[in-house]
């Protein structure tokens, strides 16, 4: 049992490392869409919802995770923004206390999942 245990605790702690990056090598040039500043890059590693969050937050000056009606506009303007590919992106907005609503960028889709999920983190700021 005790081994069972540790396997999720050295997978929260892999995931934790590594997440502090320098805004500069974020945020790049951000890309304007409508009165939306959009960052160059990903973060570099997948992470949980509440890590996102932070995360984004941390870019300081109002960066922040894009909303759902945002990471639509993303996905339709996905070609000119660039660094999508087929990757799934957190939202800022909670489906329930477990769950929050994400982007893919391969279907188009908007659905919810698991917060403790590792997924992509693209930062957006408003202007």
């Amino acid at each position: 049992m005790k081994k069972l245990l540790i396997i999720p605790l050295l997978f929260a702690c892999y995931m934790g490392i590594g997440q502090a990056v320098n805004p500069a090598s974020i945020i790049g040039k951000p890309i304007r869409i409508g009165n939306l500043l959009v960052a160059q890059n990903d973060f570099p590693n997948q992470m949980n919802w509440i890590d996102a969050k932070k995360a984004s937050a941390a870019l300081d000056n109002g960066w922040r995770l894009p909303t759902t009606k945002e990471l639509a506009i993303l996905y339709i303007n996905r070609a000119e923004i660039g660094g999508f590919e087929y990757n799934v992106y957190w939202s800022s907005k909670e489906y329930d206390s477990n769950h929050a609503w994400f982007q893919s960028f391969w279907t188009g889709v908007q659905s919810d999942v698991n917060k403790v999920n590792a997924i992509f983190v693209r930062a957006v700021r408003s202007l």
